[in-house]
């Protein structure tokens, strides 16, 4: 991968990144209200449990052939995967925030400079399956920058996980390095989390994780919030 490879997918994977990522706990809000969530090996097991039965399991292997639908100009497949991707999402917070995300990113696209020229983005097929989900925008753009697929995967994968120990550092509230030490936990096991992404068979992309959907549907009416969802 090039140096402007790999400079860019630090950006597309960094906090600054204005889609409003840090607005949303993905349920995690109310798993605290509630005491599901209390401590830093709370939130480990947590997190955990999501990159098995969600991240790992459907978001990954999904972006994997939203790259691979990139490269290949083929807009069929772009729209089904992003379709499938938000069919996914159990409750109306989580296809909110994958619509919000997604659309946010492509208006990012859309004012960079090379990237304003590239046809998918004035084609209204490309832009419907844009404006699902942020992992359209992030897959098209590591393909048009020739960002290698598996990075891809490491970059979103680390991504989530720092977003996701930023919200438990606000919420419980943890210290910065009880955040630290939840990340360092995970260091060992994601790269295997990204290679069995990229083995996994169409029949077999899909998700389950009835805490975290329990979470957002409850969430959706919680008294005094912080996040979106």
């Amino acid at each position: 991968m090039s140096n402007s490879a790999f400079f860019r997918l630090q950006q597309l994977i960094s906090p600054s990144l204005p889609i409003g990522a840090f607005t949303y706990s993905q349920g995690m809000e109310w798993a605290v209200e509630c005491g599901w969530i209390k401590d830093a090996d709370d939130v480990y097991v947590w997190l955990d449990g999501l990159l098995e039965s969600s991240v790992g399991a459907l978001e990954l292997p999904v972006l994997a052939r939203l790259y691979h639908a990139s490269q290949q100009q083929d807009v069929e497949a772009f729209s089904h995967w992003a379709d499938t991707l938000l069919a996914w999402r159990e409750t109306s917070e989580l296809r909110a925030e994958e619509c919000q995300r997604g659309q946010a990113l492509t208006m990012v696209l859309d004012k960079l400079p090379d990237a304003a020229g590239w046809p998918e983005l004035q084609q209204p097929e490309w832009r419907e399956a844009l404006g699902q989900t942020q992992l359209a925008g992030f897959a098209l753009a590591c393909a048009r920058w020739n960002v290698d697929l598996e990075q891809a995967l490491n970059g979103y994968l680390w991504s989530w996980l720092e977003n996701m120990v930023i919200v438990a550092v606000k919420l419980i509230p943890l210290g910065q390095s009880d955040g630290q030490r939840v990340l360092y936990r995970f260091s060992d096991q994601l790269a295997a989390v990204t290679q069995q992404a990229m083995i996994v068979d169409d029949d077999d992309i899909g998700s389950s994780s009835p805490a975290m959907a329990i979470a957002s549907s409850l969430h959706e009416t919680q008294y005094c919030r912080l996040f979106r969802s």
